[in-house]
């Protein structure tokens, strides 16, 4: 019987890589005949680094503002606030040049410009909801970090109010362009650029694991696997190898074809999104603690998958689980919830409001219930 399906490809026109990130920024805006761009920055780089002055120099009188106070997870305030200073300036364009949550953020600033949203409590119109105006002020990207969210239409947003983490999306809010300088990276701290490229190994895996996977996609995503699997390593162990980062990037890139093409993630990004948004553990960590004993807890339900899995990072034949264990423990990162003081008298809320996320009920393993959640979290403890 013949598989059928569908994938849906993006609204993003093109993808730099390899090339100075201030040199392609500019290429692109004058093809765009942009004229008014706000920029929205890593304070860290702005305040510590030349990359963002670097940026300035290229655009000229093109740049008519800088927010550079983004918290991570994407807090709702921070993107009222700069969508107010965007409109404000009466910015045709907006580039991105930080880790997830600023690129997240201007995803969401780009709605709030488009459906005239100016307070915090007016971002309950545009959540949730297909009666969007789409956006008309397009975003570029220049990523620092490997969670690549800069490849996605949607955006997690934290309502500082519920410690909640929501979804805003709208498929015009991929960014138009994405620029890949490894260069720029060179600034990232070591365990930021580690723990994101575990984010994006994350995509892949469950990308790979899910009931929903096309052949398409599962190629992206294990020579995305593979690439993520030489290159992280080579990254801690020479920071200088920008060849190394650079593949580590078009891992990220290439991580992200299920998600963009519509396959779901599982467990570990919907309990990841509660501690996140309630911990404010960094997305990196989330994966790096739960994505092991995801797999373990799912293995019942697709081990042949999770053998595609243990085989794209060089160890065929061994327990997906356990080579995921030993490479993120290879890092450096942190495997356990106890590791992030996230005790046992949390499980109960984690495992309650990670029902409420896209991706629990969508695991590959059926979670009816919290208490499925809970042993996923026993596992992780």
């Amino acid at each position: 019987m013949l598989t059928s399906g569908r994938v849906v490809f993006t609204e993003m026109e093109e993808v730099h890589y390899g090339k100075p990130a201030a040199e392609a920024l500019a290429d692109i805006v004058n093809r765009h005949a942009a004229e008014r761009v706000f920029l929205m920055v890593s304070g860290t780089l702005n305040r510590e680094t030349d990359e963002v002055e670097k940026v300035r120099r290229a655009l000229g009188n093109k740049c008519i503002g800088t927010f550079d106070k983004m918290p991570a997870h994407s807090p709702r305030s921070a993107i009222v606030a700069a969508a107010n200073q965007a409109r404000e300036g009466k910015a045709d364009l907006i580039v991105t040049l930080g880790g997830g949550s600023i690129t997240d953020g201007a995803k969401a600033v780009q709605l709030c410009l488009a459906n005239d949203v100016s307070t915090v409590e007016e971002m309950d119109r545009i959540r949730a909801t297909s009666d969007l105006k789409p956006p008309t002020v397009r975003q570029i990207s220049i990523p620092t970090t490997l969670s690549a969210g800069e490849f996605s239409g949607m955006a997690g947003v934290t309502n500082e109010a519920t410690k909640v983490k929501e979804m805003y999306r709208h498929p015009l809010t991929i960014p138009q362009a994405v620029i890949l300088d490894p260069e720029v990276t060179r600034h990232t701290p070591m365990w930021l650029f580690l723990s994101t490229g575990i984010r994006a190994l994350d995509h892949c895996v469950e990308g790979v694991c899910s009931n929903e996977s096309t052949e398409f996609t599962n190629a992206t995503s294990l020579h995305a696997l593979s690439l993520l699997a030489r290159g992280l390593p080579r990254v801690r162990a020479d920071p200088a190898d920008m060849k190394a980062r650079l593949d580590c990037q078009q891992g990220s890139w290439l991580s992200m074809g299920g998600i963009a093409a519509g396959v779901p993630m599982g467990a570990s990004h919907g309990i990841g999104y509660v501690l996140g948004a309630v911990f404010d553990v960094p997305h990196g960590h989330t994966s790096c603690i739960m994505l092991p004993s995801v797999m373990r807890w799912n293995k019942t339900a697709n081990a042949d998958k999770q053998a595609l899995i243990a085989a794209a990072m060089g160890e065929p034949g061994k327990d997906a689980g356990d080579v995921l264990d030993r490479f993120i423990r290879g890092l450096g990162m942190p495997r356990s919830l106890s590791e992030v003081k996230i005790g046992r008298e949390h499980f109960d809320r984690i495992a309650k409001q990670a029902m409420g996320t896209p991706w629990v009920p969508r695991n590959p393993r059926p979670i009816p219930t919290p208490a499925e959640v809970k042993e996923i979290l026993e596992l992780a403890a």
